[in-house]
């Protein structure tokens, strides 16, 4: 499937708290990465965090909101747009997300997620 088909299945993975349907779209040892405000950056291995998320309570979307650019070379692949998240249909944060992705023998799997947490200056909110 394409690079942008495997991101969107770790939103609906998030949006079904499936951490199964989460994990199939990424590497094991995949990686996230958030820069909040003034904070030191927070790492986060995805086999802690998909069942932290997959746990919390009430409808979490996650959506870009515009077409992400993607950027595709040989078996890697990054994938980069401006992102909101609702809780329970509330916007709660915005901003920039970076998807690197590796091809695999099972096809195109995220390697690492990095993003800004915002609060403020979000399009729309």
């Amino acid at each position: 499937s394409t690079v942008n088909a495997v991101v969107q299945k770790l939103f609906d993975g998030l949006a079904a708290h499936d951490v199964a349907m989460m994990q199939s779209a990424m590497l094991p040892d995949a990686h996230f990465y958030s820069a909040r405000n003034d904070a030191p950056p927070n790492s986060s291995a995805a086999e802690q965090f998909l069942p932290h998320v997959a746990a919390m309570t009430g409808g979490m979307l996650e959506r870009f909101t515009a077409s992400p650019k993607v950027f595709v070379h040989g078996r890697t692949a990054q994938v980069w747009g401006d992102y909101e998240f609702l809780h329970d249909g509330k916007f709660t944060h915005c901003g920039a997300e970076s998807f690197s992705l590796l091809k695999t023998a099972d096809g195109w799997k995220i390697a690492s997620v990095v993003y800004t947490v915002e609060t403020t200056g979000c399009p729309g909110h």
